[in-house]
């Protein structure tokens, strides 16, 4: 499916043509789970995340055999404000890294199958400090929203999103506050292991950025607080949903990019389970701002989407199992 956009109008246009469940299939593989060799709910949120992925394929009993994993990375003008533990220059080393095959995601992704892609934003081109106004454009949200758009596979059958991108749970925690209300020190942690000091002058930034950027549309509050590489996973979790390919969110930063989507057309991220919830402190109030449960907790904060590709190995258990499993009639168990 080709980009039919190009304004941010344009996108809000297309959102709400977005497809929904196929409700035959969710009957289908409901049906189908309660035939299986196990007592009716056994297998927990298991059988839920199955019904769930089922419904978004159009099949009974599918199967995963085609995951994306895909990285977008950005810089952030905002790290001006010495947001960060590390430099800005550390996004494009990360990136090297991700095409070399050495970062934590790469394993992650080779152990479950995934084929990883990496797609850096203009990272000589920082995004404008917020505190002194908008991030970005509208040329270059939507930009960066056509850039995540294109970057997916449409033979893929399920996808990951992830990030790289010095500052951006800054951005991130901006996005919150924006978006969920509350103050700056609600949404404001660590990110890369900041001290005190700089808790509190990351804190400070927060607070600056909402001052200056007032709203509260979500696609406006991605331009004028969040990054390219938060736009660009925006987009492609919009063009999964056109796919029918169901999406996996990673910790914080994903989270928050996928709210502005939410925000914008209620209903944008059926098609999305949370893989995770991040050790990140303000992660609890994204997901439940955007009403996920998370599938694991295991104090993860890397981001890169290496929680959600965690994830990616219970979704494969939870369908080899609702896929594979004898039911009782083929394996000659009663089930009275």
């Amino acid at each position: 499916m080709t980009v039919t956009f190009n304004t941010l109008d344009g996108f809000r246009a297309l959102l709400k043509t977005a497809p929904h469940a196929d409700q035959k299939a969710l009957s289908e593989a409901a049906d189908r789970n309660g035939q299986l060799t196990k007592p009716p709910g056994a297998l927990g949120r298991l059988e839920d995340v199955a019904l769930w992925y089922a419904s978004w394929r159009g099949e009974a009993a599918p199967q995963i055999s085609a995951p994306q994993v895909i990285i977008f990375a950005g810089n952030h003008g905002v790290t001006a404000q010495g947001v960060s533990a590390f430099p800005a220059e550390v996004t494009a080393q990360m990136v090297m890294n991700f095409e070399h095959g050495g970062a934590a995601i790469n394993q992650l992704a080779k152990t479950f199958g995934a084929a990883l892609n990496v797609r850096a934003l203009d990272l000589d081109l920082p995004t404008a400090d917020f505190t002194e106004g908008p991030a970005m454009t509208e040329a270059e949200v939507v930009t960066a929203l056509q850039t995540g758009w294109n970057a997916v596979d449409a033979n893929a059958d399920v996808l990951v999103t992830g990030e790289m991108g010095i500052g951006n749970t800054t951005s991130a925690a901006a996005i919150g506050a924006a978006l969920f209300g509350g103050s700056a020190a609600d949404w404001t942690g660590r990110g890369t292991g900041v001290d005190d000091a700089g808790l509190a002058n990351k804190t400070r930034v927060v607070e600056q950025g909402l001052a200056v950027n007032a709203g509260r549309d979500g696609l406006e509050v991605l331009r004028t607080l969040g990054g390219r590489e938060l736009a660009a996973m925006v987009g492609a979790i919009a063009r999964a949903r056109f796919e029918q390919i169901p999406v996996i969110l990673d910790g914080f930063i994903c989270s928050a990019a996928a709210a502005c989507l939410e925000k914008a057309e209620p209903g944008a991220l059926d098609h999305c389970v949370a893989g995770h919830l991040s050790a990140e402190g303000a992660h609890e109030k994204l997901l439940a701002g955007i009403g996920k449960e998370p599938l694991l907790s295991l104090g993860l904060r890397l981001g890169e989407g290496s929680g959600a590709a965690l994830a990616l190995g219970v979704l494969k258990a939870a369908l080899a199992c609702h896929s594979g499993m004898a039911t009782f009639a083929e394996a000659g168990v009663s089930d009275a």
